[in-house]
């Protein structure tokens, strides 16, 4: 059985930076396209950024483009998210995703496909 398990969050200040990372299991890791999404509170699952397999492509969303940077290590198999510049609405639980293609609508495939994403680790920008 697939697992994916992120870590990271926590409480920091705008400006600040906080790196996230997934560590997965499971399933062909290195065959799998990754990605981040997020969801704030009282608001619906939002994608943040997506690696290819090779680790090659990479692709962010408006809102972080410039301050994220997505990453993998296909060796030990986990994910990572470095985030700058934080800004409070970036508060978010975040979540890292699996899945074996590019997939422009993973937002709604996330809500009917078990056992692709993790639990999350919540991220705070607050002063």
């Amino acid at each position: 059985e697939s697992r994916l398990v992120e870590s990271g969050g926590g409480l920091v200040q705008p400006g600040g930076s906080l790196k996230l990372s997934c560590l997965t299991s499971g399933f062909s890791f290195s065959h799998y396209w990754m990605y981040w999404v997020r969801q704030a509170p009282g608001k619906g699952l939002e994608w943040v950024s997506s690696i290819s397999s090779s680790g090659r492509t990479t692709e962010y969303a408006d809102s972080v483009q410039g301050r994220f940077s997505i990453s993998r290590d296909n060796y030990k198999e986990m994910v990572f998210l470095q985030m700058d510049n934080l800004k409070p609405e970036d508060t978010a639980v975040y979540y890292c995703v699996r899945w074996p293609s590019n997939e422009p609508n993973i937002v709604q495939l996330i809500a009917t496909t078990p056992n692709v994403r993790g639990q999350g680790t919540q991220v705070t920008v607050s002063s």
